[in-house]
């Protein structure tokens, strides 16, 4: 593993945690993974690396559909269209929101798991749109508190380290959904 097992170990225990308290006695059709971001800024690209490699994963299953990718990425700029077209397609669906995030904290490459929706767009003062029956965040850098200055800190983070999230991240779900 490329990743660091501690951090592989604590998302998959969560992710694993959450996804069973959240689906325990709902019929689902299809498990969507919305991957948020953008291959045009390196540490906003977490999403469509993670949905790459998770169209890779699961190109064989049915009922696991990943919006979101290297090739069609999802940003604040199509969501909303995005969003009309699950709603219109998939009936009975458990959206799983993930992108890139900016903390407070010294949090870097830190893996967050929540039971709630993603709030899309939040490090750059974007109106609130909130996503997903829950959401995983992966830090990729310190907040700012300016939306200019997250913007140069996001184009300058470190490839390697998205990469191994997204990784870790993608490894992470598939073992979890294949047990």
């Amino acid at each position: 593993m490329a990743f660091k097992e501690e951090i592989y170990n604590n998302f998959v225990q969560d992710f694993s945690i959450i996804l069973r308290q959240k689906i325990i006695d709902l019929e689902i059709s299809n498990l969507i993974f919305l991957c948020i971001g953008t291959d045009r800024i390196i540490g906003d690209s977490f999403g469509p690396l993670v949905g790459y490699k998770l169209k890779y994963l699961f190109r064989k299953e049915k009922n696991i559909k990943v919006i979101g990718h290297l090739e069609n990425t999802v940003s604040s700029y199509n969501i909303i269209k995005v969003i009309d077209y699950i709603n219109n397609k998939y009936k009975n669906y458990f959206l799983i929101a993930i992108d890139a995030a900016l903390s407070n904290k010294t949090e870097l490459g830190k893996i967050i798991v929540s039971k709630n929706a993603l709030n899309v767009g939040s490090g750059f003062n974007k109106n609130k749109l909130y996503v997903g029956n829950m959401s995983i965040k992966g830090i990729v850098s310190k907040d700012l508190k300016n939306a200019k200055h997250n913007f140069k800190i996001l184009q300058n983070t470190p490839l390697n380290l998205i990469m191994t999230m997204a990784d870790c991240v993608a490894q992470g779900i598939c073992d979890v959904i294949n047990v």
